[in-house]
């Protein structure tokens, strides 16, 4: 599947569509990046997150493991191999104030941190993250993302 990751829509209305975008995705990260995951509940942000995580450790001869949504831990951590992913979860968070004590904006180039529910960081000046917006369509039948870098 060809990928357009700067500034473009696209099809993700099967979950197969989704596995693979998020596949190939990972061709396109090195490490100490930021991306944010914006989008309604439901509309398949985790999904693509656990099919990123599991590409990663596919790419590493590690078995994939059970990815699931930090909706109560804030938080999950995968180590593979000497690169770390972080996927936050947000959608708890009632004050802005409170995501300060999340360390999200760590910089390291062994790391790629995702993000769901970004809107609630008060200030992402001076960070340079690719946001990826997944929608509804069509009367909730089909859903797409928009990536920008």
């Amino acid at each position: 599947m060809p990928i357009a990751i700067k500034d473009s829509k696209i099809d993700i209305t099967s979950e197969k569509l989704t596995e693979e975008l998020a596949k190939e995705f990972t061709n396109y990260l090195k490490g100490g990046e930021f991306i944010f995951l914006y989008g309604e509940m439901g509309v398949g942000k985790t999904t693509f997150v656990k099919y990123f995580i599991n590409e990663y450790q596919k790419i590493n001869n590690i078995a994939k493991t059970e990815i699931t949504s930090p909706t109560f831990s804030l938080l999950n951590e995968y180590q593979i191999k000497d690169l770390r992913i972080k996927h936050y979860d947000l959608f708890r968070i009632n004050r802005k104030e409170d995501v300060n004590n999340l360390d999200i904006f760590e910089k390291d180039n062994k790391l790629i941190t995702l993000v769901e529910w970004p809107q609630l960081i008060a200030d992402t000046q001076g960070i340079k993250f690719i946001a990826l917006t997944f929608n509804f369509l069509n009367d909730l039948n089909d859903r797409s993302v928009d990536i920008k870098v």
